[in-house]
């Protein structure tokens, strides 16, 4: 069973704060905790790093944090693009044959809505331009082709491959197709009911994160992380402090030690706040 967030006490120690963003850090309506880059700013002046974890891409995230790019981290992409106050850490490209053989594979067998996301943009097909409105909420700047073949031949760098599943039945479509015909030598995961996500192998938002503490010279056991899905797990067993929201399905529970109040709730400001006031008063 997950301890309280309140039971977790030993928070002075901690220097960085890693937050997934859909249904963690934002709440359902996609709005962030009010005060949001205030806390970004006093967190850093305190020593302590905020990070974004996200499966959405870098340059959503970035705009999404306007202004706070030299004061924070973001894990973007699971994992797949890492970077830290403005510098570029780690970034992983899926080989092009690859990107064209899970294409003909979700394409050939009707497993979703491929969208193909690169460093600069996303990548999707001409023909799924009607769901524009729900797609420009995940990424920022879209183009749209006839085809998304030989993409990366056109020189797109290709770090995460997305399925969109609209019946929100990822869970069992990645576990039935993606799981089996991929999963020993790519990454693959959900972003959440609705998405399946594909990465080069070993690379996730906990190695991701591994990759900007050491970076930062920050010891995984001095970090607290916030996550409620499946792209989330590898992340919260890095983590020192690891929370699960309290939104998240039980069956995520074996990978977090604490509970975190809901993404409504605002639970990762909450925790925030406290990991901040702790600090404070150990340096005062």
């Amino acid at each position: 069973m997950l301890l309280g967030y309140e039971d977790d006490t030993d928070l002075a120690r901690i220097r960085v704060i890693a937050s997934d963003m859909d249904r963690t850090l934002l709440a359902d309506d996609k709005s962030m905790p009010e005060g949001m880059p205030e806390r970004v700013r006093a967190l850093d002046a305190a020593g302590v790093t905020f990070v974004a974890a996200s499966g959405r891409p870098l340059y959503t995230l970035r705009g999404m944090f306007e202004g706070l790019h030299d004061r924070m981290g973001f894990v973007s992409d699971n994992g797949a693009a890492v970077v830290c106050r403005g510098e570029m850490v780690y970034k992983s490209l899926i080989d092009p044959a690859t990107v064209d053989e899970l294409l003909g594979f979700t394409l050939e067998r009707g497993l979703g809505i491929p969208t193909v996301c690169g460093l600069d943009a996303c990548y999707i097909r001409t023909c799924d331009q009607g769901l524009d409105g729900f797609f420009r909420t995940f990424y920022r700047d879209i183009v749209y082709l006839d085809s998304l073949e030989g993409l990366c031949a056109r020189g797109v760098e290709v770090n995460k491959y997305t399925v969109y599943l609209p019946a929100e039945n990822a869970v069992e479509v990645c576990a039935a197709e993606y799981e089996p015909a991929f999963g020993k030598r790519l990454s693959v995961t959900c972003g959440g009911p609705e998405w399946v996500d594909v990465m080069n192998y070993g690379v996730d938002k906990g190695a991701g994160l591994a990759r900007l503490c050491e970076h930062l010279g920050v010891s995984p056991a001095d970090v607290a992380a916030f996550g409620d899905t499946d792209n989330d797990a590898q992340m919260l067993e890095l983590a020192g402090h690891g929370y699960l929201m309290a939104n998240a399905e039980a069956r995520m529970e074996p990978h977090a030690r604490f509970r975190a109040p809901s993404n409504n709730d605002r639970g990762v400001a909450v925790v925030a706040d406290r990991i901040l006031a702790a600090r404070l008063a150990a340096q005062a």
